[in-house]
């Protein structure tokens, strides 16, 4: 068994947090959206941190990264620290903006899947690519559809932090190290 370095741990304790908060989530449907945005936007901040770390492995291992994954960090940085010190908005700020986090993240997961598929081989990389095109359609679906985010928010988040959190950790488990 491969010896795990830092971000193979990040990986690990983010897949952890993100199944919590969707388990949470579908638990407590009627819980208020003001309430989770503190926990989202912690979550949003280290999945936008694990995505510049894997950008600027990608960029020092191969002398370029993938652009998607460093946009993806930075609205996810942003999205959770606005998340995280305005929690009174966080209801409208997850009308707005988790449509625009879903579908960025999911492009950016996606635009880099034949790296998985030749790192982490084929079960993983449809599982990903599966995930991510869920998360894709999620996303899609509640930027034309305000209301209807606004009602189903908390039940399409829990099951879609779920998948991102088995994912995260399969991730952290199976021998694709992000260097």
């Amino acid at each position: 068994m491969k010896k795990r370095n830092w971000i193979g741990w990040m990986e690990l304790i983010v897949g952890i947090l993100l199944l919590a908060g969707g388990i949470y989530t579908l638990m407590n449907p009627s819980a208020s959206l003001t309430g989770l945005s503190f926990l989202y936007g912690c979550l949003a901040v280290f999945t936008g941190i694990l995505d510049i770390v894997f950008y600027v492995q990608m960029d020092r291992r191969t002398g370029f990264g993938p652009v998607m994954a460093l946009l993806t960090g930075i609205l996810s940085i942003l999205a959770g620290i606005c998340l995280v010190f305005q929690p009174a908005i966080g209801t409208w700020v997850l009308v707005w903006m988790f449509p625009i986090w879903f579908i960025v993240h999911c492009v950016s997961q996606l635009s880099h899947l034949y790296i998985i598929r030749i790192t982490a081989g084929n079960a993983y990389y449809y599982f990903s690519m599966i995930v991510n095109i869920i998360g894709l359609i999620l996303g899609i679906f509640m930027a034309f559809n305000p209301i209807f985010a606004v009602i189903s928010i908390p039940y399409m988040i829990g099951c879609y932090l779920i998948l991102l959190g088995i994912d995260g950790i399969v991730v952290a488990l199976t021998n694709f190290e992000r260097r």
